[in-house]
């Protein structure tokens, strides 16, 4: 990663989650986190049936993969990560310390995720909106007022979110 690159890093797990990759990669989003001081934007689209072509400028570059063996680079290089509401993607993030935008799929119904998102951003350790939200999202958020996950608490999170869906 150069030293003067800011990536935003876009997961959406091995789901498919079109509206938000369609979202996020569409002229204007760009452009606008390209006014937010962002350089690069990078996509794993999963299982999506959209699939945005890469752009390169000389300002900015949008790059797109479907899966990796691991996606923890992708997530270090971040400088924010904007992700679906999978728990795996999420506890990632927040274990990287990385400034965290989760996008709510609502088309998945009595999947928790909205739950799961308002409960770690009332927490202040996360930011969460839905895929036709993202952009005033983008544009009102605070990064800096943001939470780190204390030491430790990636296993309490598990365990809590165990509790949450009666699996403990």
């Amino acid at each position: 990663m150069a030293s003067n690159e800011k990536i935003v890093f876009v997961t959406v797990g091995t789901t498919k989650f079109d509206e938000l990759i369609e979202a996020v990669s569409c002229q204007s989003v760009r452009q606008q986190l390209e006014r937010l001081g962002y350089t690069r934007l990078v996509l794993q689209i999963g299982r999506g049936e959209y699939e945005p072509e890469s752009v390169i400028t000389p300002t900015f570059r949008m790059d797109v993969f479907r899966f990796k063996d691991s996606i923890s680079e992708d997530t270090k290089s971040a400088s924010l990560v904007i992700s679906h509401a999978g728990a795996g993607s999420v506890l990632e993030a927040l274990g990287a310390e990385k400034p965290l935008l989760v996008v709510i799929n609502e088309k998945l119904m009595g999947n928790h995720q909205m739950e799961l998102a308002y409960k770690l951003h009332k927490e202040e350790h996360l930011f969460y909106c839905t895929p036709s939200q993202l952009s005033k999202t983008l544009e009102e958020m605070d990064t800096s007022t943001l939470k780190l996950l204390p030491p430790g608490q990636p296993k309490k999170f598990a365990d809590d979110l165990d509790k949450f869906f009666g699996f403990s």
